[in-house]
C-alpha cells in the first residue's frame, strides 16, 4: 500500500468517527490557544510598557532624596533645593531640560464640587521633559512663575470631575482655600506605574512653595524631586554622572538617587519577558495533557478495530502500513486541533487589542513553531498505539469480538 493510500484511509477513519476526532483533538486546541494567548499577551505586555516608559520621556532621568541612607550616614533628613535644580541646568551639559516638582495631595473645589488630588508645583519645563502637550489654552511662562501667579493647568480627567462638559478655561478653582484661574488642560497620556498627570493640577512652583504648602527655608525653596531630560540618549549615562557629581558636591554626600528611564524600561522588560516565558511553559503542559488524550483515544481506537487490523494484516497488509496509518491519524488529529487553537488564540488577542488599549501581538514565527510542536506531540504520543496495532497477531485479533 503506497503512502497516499494510507493517507487517504487515515483521513477517512478520522471522518467517519467525527465526534470522537473531535473530542481528542480537544486538548491539543485548548493547549495551543493558551501558548499563542500566553505569547500574545506577553509580546503585548513588553510593547505597551517600552511606549509607556517612552511617553515619560525616553532621555528622562529623576532625582530623589534618598531619606533612609542620609540617615543611615549622617542622622540627618536630605534636602533638595529649587536653586540645586537650576544649577543643573546651567552646568550639566549632558542636560537639556530640567523640571524640579513639588508634590501634594489636596482638596480641589469648584462651586459646590470638591475632590482631592495631587497638585504638582512644577516649573515652565514640565510639559517638555514629560513629553506632555496641551488640549486647551496655555501653560504659564517664566514671568507668570516669577509672579507667583495664581494660576492652574488641570489634567483632563480632573477637569470632567469639577466641570463636566463646561469648559473649564477662565474658571476659578479652590485649592486649598484659595483660588486659582485655570488657563489650559493638558492632553490625555493615562496612568502608568501609579503615575497618572490626567488627574492631576498643576500650578507655578514658586506659587506652590509660597503660597500653598509653605517650602521656604534658610537654604531656599524646598523640592521633592528633579526631572532631567538628557540631550540624547546617548548621553543618559553621561548627564546622570554629571547631576550625580554635582549634588554630591553641593550636599558633601550621595543622600539622593538618580534613575534613568531607560533602566526602568529595561527592568520591566526582563519582568515582563520572565512572566511571559513562565506562563507559555505552564501553558505549555496543557500540549502535553493534550497528547496524552491522543494517545488514550488511540488506543481506545486500537481496541474497537483489532478485527479490522487483523482482518487487513490477514490478507497481507505488512506491520508497517498499519503502524503508518495510526500515526498518521494522530499526527492529523494534532496538527488539525494546533491549526484551530492558534486561530483561536489569535482571534482572541485580536479582540482584546480592539476593545482595550493593550495590543498584544503573536509573532507569525511563534504560531509555526507552536503548529510543528503540536505535530510531533501527536505524533511521539501516537507511536505507542501504531506499535501495539502494528504488533497484533492477525488470528488472534480475528478470534475477538
Amino acid at each position: 500500500m503506497n503512502p497516499l493510500d494510507t493517507l487517504n484511509m487515515a483521513i477517512g477513519t478520522l471522518v467517519s468517527h467525527r465526534m470522537r476526532s473531535l473530542l481528542t483533538m480537544l486538548g491539543i486546541v485548548i493547549g495551543n490557544a493558551s501558548v499563542v494567548a500566553t505569547v500574545g499577551l506577553g509580546e503585548g505586555a513588553q510593547h505597551f510598557t517600552a511606549t509607556q516608559v517612552e511617553s515619560l520621556g525616553a532621555n528622562s532621568l529623576y532625582v530623589f532624596l534618598s531619606e533612609q541612607q542620609s540617615k543611615e550616614l549622617t542622622g540627618e533628613v536630605p534636602r533638595l533645593l529649587l536653586s540645586e535644580a537650576d544649577l543643573i541646568a546651567a552646568q550639566a551639559p549632558a542636560v537639556q531640560w530640567v523640571s524640579p516638582t513639588i508634590s501634594s495631595s489636596l482638596a480641589i473645589g469648584h462651586r459646590s464640587r470638591t475632590v482631592t488630588a495631587t497638585v504638582q508645583g512644577v516649573t515652565p519645563d514640565f510639559l517638555k521633559v514629560r513629553n506632555i502637550r496641551m488640549a486647551q489654552g496655555i501653560f504659564w511662562d517664566e514671568a507668570a512663575q516669577r509672579q507667583d501667579r495664581k494660576v492652574a493647568v488641570l489634567g483632563g480627567e480632573l477637569a470632567r470631575k469639577l466641570f463636566d462638559r463646561t469648559n473649564p478655561i477662565g474658571q476659578e478653582i479652590q485649592i486649598n482655600n484659595q483660588s486659582f484661574q485655570i488657563i489650559g488642560i493638558i492632553q490625555r497620556k493615562g496612568a502608568f506605574l501609579g503615575v497618572n498627570p490626567d488627574a492631576n493640577a498643576f500650578i507655578p512652583i514658586t506659587t506652590m512653595a509660597h503660597q500653598v504648602v509653605g517650602r521656604r527655608v534658610p537654604q531656599g525653596l524646598l523640592i521633592d524631586e528633579i526631572e532631567i531630560t538628557a540631550r540624547d540618549q546617548a548621553q543618559i549615562r553621561s548627564a546622570a554622572f554629571q547631576v550625580t557629581n554635582l549634588l554630591t558636591r553641593l550636599h558633601g554626600k550621595q543622600d539622593f538617587l538618580v534613575v534613568a528611564n531607560k533602566s526602568i524600561q529595561d527592568l520591566l522588560g526582563q519582568i515582563t519577558s520572565a512572566l511571559g516565558t513562565m506562563l507559555t511553559l505552564i501553558a505549555g503542559i496543557s500540549l502535553l495533557v493534550g497528547g496524552i488524550g491522543i494517545m488514550n483515544i488511540m488506543l481506545v481506537s486500537v481496541a474497537e478495530r483489532t478485527q479490522e487490523i487483523g482482518l487487513r494484516k490477514a490478507i497481507g497488509a505488512p506491520p508497517q502500513a498499519i503502524l503508518q496509518q495510526f500515526l498518521i491519524e494522530a499526527t492529523i488529529l494534532a496538527v488539525a486541533g494546533g491549526v484551530v487553537g492558534i486561530s483561536l488564540g489569535a482571534g482572541g488577542m485580536a479582540l482584546i487589542g480592539t476593545l482595550t488599549p493593550f495590543k498584544p501581538t503573536v509573532p507569525v514565527q511563534a504560531m509555526v513553531v507552536v503548529t510543528v510542536i503540536s505535530g510531533s506531540i501527536g505524533l511521539v504520543f501516537g507511536v505507542v498505539p501504531a506499535r501495539q496495532a502494528a504488533q497484533l497477531d492477525p488470528i488472534t485479533a480475528l478470534r475477538m469480538s
